[in-house]
Formats: structure tokens, sequence, C-alpha cells
């Protein structure tokens, strides 16, 4: 009896043991104590800082814009521009470019619940910042970036604004008011742009990763519910002529309608093999305006899903029912990635936008 026990206590030792060296090495440690300070100023994260393999993170817009630097973050694509330099990470990879060059990290870039964790040196140093570790304060201190004005970037970078610049054929109009809480915002170009440089914002928060763009103008339907009252839309970017602008109308929205708009039913299923030619359906409010657009991932730049050379277009409307179909036509060769835009507006304004993902 006695060695039963005593078997089966070892056994429990043994599991307990191999349990904690597993936590060891997959659950991250939080970095206790550690300060960081840019430029002077102390810095506090809403995720606490956290120590993985020597290396300490922080959560991805406290330390670039902290450091001057503008991010879009798409897919597990993080892009960084700022100080004259151009930063890219992706989560759960130990390759990075800085400026178009390959690099190589110690660890990768990680998820904490919604939070994106960087390695801070080399985020730092990429936007050509000084770090200096100080182990007996647990400190560190950044010098450098636009953060600190220290090494503002080239005057050249910078495009000359274009103030004759202007947005025509805006949906919802200019001052306009509409009932819907999700309604379809659209702007035409008074001179064709740069598709990959336009930057769109709805109440300063940034949706361009679900704009659909090309030269002469944008739609989005906003990822989320607009609150009634008045919103300002901000646009800005870089025209072809090579001039910057910015420039924006406002609208309000009085309340929800009676119908928000949705897309159901959708066939073949994100994730699904499909060939060169395919059925695409689904059901919607009936009478909807349906606007598709069919493209490889070479068409999306930074998250903004470019309409142009290559990518396929039709516009279908949903029956009494609420059924519309489109047969996609496209020139991908096999093992090619296939993004499918979808934009639904109703009879009364009322819009939903979604993106579905197949293979050939």
């Amino acid at each position: 009896m006695n060695s039963t026990i005593a078997r089966r206590t070892a056994i429990a030792a043994l599991l307990s043991a191999a349990l904690a060296v597993t936590g060891f090495f997959t659950a991250p440690a939080r970095a206790a104590n550690v300060s960081v300070i840019v430029n002077g100023r102390t810095i506090n994260f809403d995720q606490p800082p956290i120590e993985r393999a020597g290396r300490v993170f922080v959560p991805l817009r406290g330390v670039f814009e902290n450091l001057g630097a503008s991010v879009v973050y798409s897919n597990g694509m993080i892009n960084a521009t700022g100080n004259g330099r151009n930063v890219s990470l992706r989560i759960g990879s130990t390759q990075a470019t800085v400026n178009g060059q390959t690099q190589y990290l110690d660890v990768a870039p990680f998820l904490v619940g919604a939070r994106t964790l960087v390695p801070l040196r080399f985020v730092a140093q990429a936007l050509g910042a000084s770090v200096d570790w100080n182990n007996s304060t647990s400190t560190v201190t950044i010098t450098g970036g636009n953060g600190g004005n220290n090494n503002p970037p080239p005057q050249q970078n910078t495009p000359p604004p274009n103030r004759s610049f202007y947005l025509e054929n805006q949906r919802p109009g200019r001052d306009a008011s509409v009932g819907t809480l999700t309604p379809a915002i659209h702007a035409s170009f008074s001179e064709p742009v740069q598709q990959n440089t336009v930057h769109v914002s709805i109440d300063g928060r940034d949706v361009t990763n679900d704009v659909y763009i090309n030269a002469n103008g944008f739609d989005v339907t906003p990822s989320f519910q607009l609150p009634a009252g008045t919103h300002r839309v901000r646009v800005t970017g870089t025209t072809q002529a090579g001039a910057s602008f910015g420039t924006g109308w406002s609208f309000s929205t009085g309340g929800a309608s009676s119908s928000e708009n949705y897309l159901r039913n959708i066939q073949p299923a994100s994730g699904a093999r499909v060939g060169s030619n395919f059925n695409f359906s689904g059901r919607t409010l009936p009478g909807s305006q349906v606007r598709i657009v069919a493209s490889g991932e070479a068409s999306v730049f930074g998250g903004i899903f470019q309409v142009g050379t290559g990518a396929f277009q039709t516009t279908a409307t949903a029956d009494g029912n609420g059924v519309f179909s489109a047969a996609i036509q496209l020139n991908n060769v096999s093992g090619s990635q296939i993004r499918v835009l979808v934009q639904s507006i109703a009879p009364n304004g009322s819009s939903v936008e979604r993106t579905f993902t197949y293979s050939m």
C-alpha cells in the first residue's frame, strides 16, 4: 500500500514539474517594474511591458506613436512610417523590413488578448532612435525619433500640399442627414491619387483597412454603427502629381432605420477553393444594390482594397426575396489567394460591407 502511494506521489510530482517547465517556455512573463522613458517622458502603457527571451515587448501603438510614427495594422501585418523610415513586421514572424531591407528579430511580435506587442529595442532603433538599458533601475531610455524632433525627416520626403484638391459626389452628402447607423460612405477625387497613400477616418477613427479605392474615388462602410449625431469624414493622401492633400466633410445620423442591412447565406463560404470562374451568391435586404469586387491579394496594399487593373467588378440587384448572384471571372493562376469584397446598399441607405477570401 505504501509503495502504491509513493508511486502516485512520484508521478504527481513529475506531472507538476512538466507543467511548470511547459509554462516557463510558453507563457510570456510581465517585465516587472520596467520603466520606459522616451525623450525624457515616462510612458504609461495600458498593457504592461512583457519580457520574452530577454527582450522587452510593449504595445504596438504605445511605442510607435510616442516615437512620432504612424501605424497601419492589417491581418497581422504592421506597417509604420516615421522619421523618414518605413518599418514592417508581422505577428509570429522573425523577419522584418526596414526601408525595404530585410532584417531578423530574435523574437517575433505576438498577441496578448487584444494587444499587439512588439520588441521595444528593435522598433526604436529601426525608427532612428537610440536605446539604453539601465539594469539597476530596470529602465529603458529612448532618445531620438520624431517624438523628440531630434531627427526630423528630410524636407523632400514631405510632398507639397495641393490646396486646390477637393472631394465631390459625396455620399452621404455634405451636411446631409441619414436615418441609418451604417451608411455607405463615398467620394470622388477632383484629380487622380496614389491609392496606397490614402487614409480615411470617421470621427478620428481610422477605417482605412475597410476602404476599397481606385485613382478616382473610394467607398467604405464602417464596420461599426455610428451613434446618432454629427460625423466627420477625413481623407488624406498624395495625388498622382506628387502633392499631398487633406480634406473631408460632415454629415449626421438621426437614428437607426427600421431595417439595417445584412449579408447572409454567402456561397461559396469564405475559405473555400474556387476556380478562375465561379458563381457568387447570397441574401441581403430586398432591392439592395450589391457591388462585388474580386481580385488577387496583389491588389491589396496596406489593407486598402485597390480597384483597378486585374480586378473584377460588377453590380447586382437583390430580388424581392433579397437574393443576389454574380458570375465572377478572374485570370489568376492556380495557387492564388482571392479576395471578394461585397458592399450592399439598401433602398433606405443602410449599407453593409464584408470581405471573403478564397484559394485557387
